[in-house]
């Protein structure tokens, strides 16, 4: 299978949703939790007549407060995200659950996050992905330094975690958009996770082709990278669909609670495994023929011969 062969046509449609997912997280944007937007969540167990979600986000804008999002989680529970509520509005609330359902509701869980803290968790969420990434790049170049320009293993591994994270960030814009999926604290865990899974598979291509390099330094580093593919193509494959699976069940049985974590562990595994086979490699092979040089406008190659051909004079 020559996938180096197919590298722009993959190249190119990994632009392609690079770009869309970009715009997509421009334009409508992430659906923001509380964690990073200050705000109050309040989950309820309806113990009379369970009014559905209409009606129960209805008896809630009576009390002022129209900007409520209410979703149902079964077994007449409902998750109730809304502006930071000042001490006492919330029996407001109360009462006019009461009204609609003729019982007192129970309240399972209360949170509030203000402003400045909303503030920190963005910066820290960002600081984490970055540092993340920084250390990835630092690990790589340290266990691929007996290979020449190791930088380029690890220059290459990281724009397959930003493939992934960008996609993984995309369409989770799209499943916020349709299944009110949100972006909170534990998100940016399944991110992290999703990083740390990405680089994992990366490396089992990468360690394969440092061992074929080190086999036969003088076969084309082309060919190298296309035998190292197949033969840990399988394996990739194999850890991918049983995790994939493993999650699916996660997903169908895990309940509400977990389920955005889930999904974000879920399109990680499947992006990361895509990117490990078919962006990394291509990246590493396009950097070693110049083909990145060609495309920003910069002839690495003879640049390098003048150079050479100047210290011979």
């Amino acid at each position: 299978m020559d996938i180096i062969g197919k590298g722009r046509i993959l190249g190119a449609v990994s632009a392609v949703v690079v770009v869309i997912s970009i715009a997509l997280v421009i334009t409508p944007g992430l659906a923001l939790g509380i964690d990073f937007e200050s705000g109050t969540s309040i989950t309820y167990r309806i113990l009379g007549e369970d009014p559905g979600t209409d009606a129960l986000r209805e008896a809630i804008s009576s009390t002022g407060h129209d900007e409520a999002i209410v979703q149902g989680l079964g077994g007449g529970e409902y998750f109730v995200r809304l502006s930071e509520l000042p001490v006492g509005e919330k029996s407001d609330i109360d009462e006019a659950i009461r009204e609609l359902t003729g019982a007192d509701p129970v309240t399972l869980d209360t949170a509030t996050v203000g402003r400045s803290v909303a503030d920190d968790t963005v910066r820290n969420s960002v600081a984490a992905v970055i540092i993340a990434s920084l250390f990835v790049m630092l690990y790589i170049m340290y266990a691929f330094r007996t290979v020449p320009h190791s930088y380029r293993y690890a220059l290459a591994a990281v724009v397959a975690l930003g493939h992934d994270v960008l996609v993984t960030l995309g369409v989770f814009v799209l499943l916020g958009q349709f299944a009110s999926a949100e972006v909170n604290a534990i998100f940016i865990v399944g991110i992290l996770t999703v990083i740390g899974y990405s680089v994992n598979d990366t490396i089992v291509v990468f360690d394969r082709i440092r061992e074929n390099v080190q086999l036969a330094p003088n076969r084309p580093f082309r060919s190298t990278v296309n035998l190292s593919i197949n033969e840990s193509v399988m394996r990739s494959l194999a850890t991918s669909f049983t995790t994939a699976t493993v999650l699916l069940a996660m997903l169908l049985f895990g309940g509400e609670t977990l389920r955005d974590f889930v999904i974000v562990l879920f399109l990680g595994v499947i992006v990361g495994t895509y990117s490990s086979i078919f962006i990394a490699a291509n990246v590493l092979v396009a950097w070693n023929d110049g083909a990145l040089g060609r495309v920003a406008g910069i002839p690495f190659r003879p640049l390098r011969r003048f150079r050479r051909e100047a210290d011979s004079t």
